[in-house]
């Protein structure tokens, strides 16, 4: 069992990786071997996995829905909320027995929760028939500790602490052919009191803007209409570049890129939201009117004790500030409820500022502990069943705006952008509005893939109906 830790990537380790991978689609030439990765988390998460299939599509593996048929199954964790940790080593758990039935098929585990430490040492212990564990900092490096564990009995560990290297041209096998993620910055630097992210994702990074630019011209080639620039913090993209460019610059070159019809991004921190951003949001005609802005709570107290660095008050000016630039925005959120410290006072402040900024929909969560950040440690732990009864009251109040919001919309003619067969409803094809607003309509499926016009007939509090206008 081997454990290594590395910081930087020299250009033969990624020659070494290509060189593996065209080594292993040789080998697997008349296999036709099989693939299955489940993710957890995060649109970062879900790119990640892009790359892995993207990888192993690289090397002659086929993606497989059924277990059973996989010749590698991977775990791409998250480790930001105790569920998902739970729900991971549930379904490791329950890989036991095909493992005893297939011994050759890999097992690998890789992404966040591989970054804690205490996690390593519980595979170790608990799950030895796992045969590959590896974190977010050497993703690239997956050919080689699969050929490596192809030709061993013992468990591969390659965890690294951090890589200061942004390794491009990684194969990437994307879910469809219409949207697509593009990392623009890796990692974080902000250190909210209850987030284990910039301890297991690193500091933050920026992608150089014409490695970007170059990926994004390549899917509009491709003939992808919509892109969403994934990152911690897009906000803050270009603050660790030699050269002097921020977020919005990089909208503005990106706007002008061909092929390329929407423009989303996510997420964002509302400590770096400038008037320049704003401006290039109501400015670019390819940039969607939708923003999702992070407020977690609507306590200046536990705003504070958050770490978040901003006040109510600033993140309210921000939103009007919004609202008066690019009418008809939509602005959704993430609400902690149950912070260390926060009293009904406080929690009645988060309940006044969901009243008055009346989001489109927001994302609700009960906080929950995550070792190794400052918020475990702190005083004045909430009791789970006031928890619960908060989140229950702030999930009905967001639940009643987000159906009049939604109402509102109705005998409006919405742009949409159709994305497949709805799965309720075969007759019914699915997109969403330039609002992110998800619209269902019966129409042709020789629709899909295109721009059409939708009449909206009818609302919920997450979905809405409508009838094809025209494309």
């Amino acid at each position: 069992m081997s454990e290594r830790k590395e910081i930087l990537v020299s250009d033969d380790d990624i020659k070494k990786q290509k060189e593996i991978i065209n080594q292993m689609a040789v080998l697997n030439r008349d296999r036709y071997p099989k693939f299955h990765i489940e993710t957890y988390g995060c649109q970062m998460n879900v790119h990640d996995s892009e790359k892995l299939a993207g990888m192993l599509t690289e090397m002659g593996y086929a993606h497989t829905d059924n277990l059973e048929d996989a010749d590698v199954i991977l775990f791409n964790t998250c480790c930001v909320r105790e569920h998902a940790e739970i729900r991971i080593f549930g379904r490791v758990s329950q890989l036991k027995e095909l493992k005893q039935r297939k011994p050759n098929i890999i097992l690998g585990i890789c992404g966040c929760m591989m970054q804690e430490k205490e996690v390593v040492e519980a595979i170790k212990n608990d799950y030895p028939y796992i045969d590959i564990v590896f974190g977010t900092h050497n993703l690239f490096k997956f050919p080689e500790l699969l050929q490596e564990s192809l030709n061993s009995d013992t468990t591969i560990i390659d965890i690294w602490d951090d890589n200061k290297s942004i390794v491009e041209d990684i194969p990437i096998r994307r879910a469809e052919g219409l949207k697509a993620w593009v990392n623009i910055i890796y990692g974080c630097n902000n250190f909210c009191t209850y987030c284990i992210v910039p301890y297991v994702r690193g500091r933050e990074k920026s992608r150089e803007p014409h490695d970007i630019l170059n990926e994004i011209k390549s899917l509009a080639n491709e003939g992808f209409k919509e892109i969403t620039l994934l990152g911690q913090n897009v906000n803050s993209y270009g603050n660790d570049l030699p050269t002097k460019i921020d977020f919005a610059d990089l909208l503005y070159m990106i706007n002008d890129i061909d092929g390329i019809e929407r423009i989303r991004f996510m997420t964002s921190h509302p400590k770096d939201i400038s008037d320049k951003l704003i401006f290039a949001m109501r400015d670019l005609d390819k940039l969607c009117e939708h923003l999702h802005l992070p407020v977690q709570s609507g306590s200046n107290k536990i705003l504070e004790r958050m770490n978040r660095k901003y006040s109510r008050e600033r993140y309210l000016e921000i939103i009007n500030k919004l609202r008066d630039n690019i009418p008809g925005i939509a602005i959704t959120t993430d609400i902690i409820v149950g912070f260390p410290g926060e009293t009904d006072k406080d929690f009645q402040d988060t309940l006044d500022l969901v009243k008055e900024v009346r989001y489109d929909s927001a994302y609700t969560f009960i906080y929950s502990k995550r070792k190794g950040t400052p918020a475990e440690k702190m005083s004045n732990q909430v009791d789970e069943d006031i928890k619960h009864k908060r989140l229950e009251e702030l999930i009905n109040l967001q639940n009643i705006i987000s159906i009049e919001k939604n109402n509102e919309m109705k005998g409006k003619v919405v742009e949409v952008l159709v994305e497949g067969t709805s799965k309720r409803d075969s007759e019914k094809l699915t997109g969403r509005t330039r609002t992110n607003k998800i619209v269902h309509f019966k129409a042709k499926p020789e629709l899909i893939g295109k721009f059409v016009n939708v009449k909206i007939i009818d609302t919920k509090a997450w979905t809405m109906q409508g009838e094809l206008i025209s494309e």
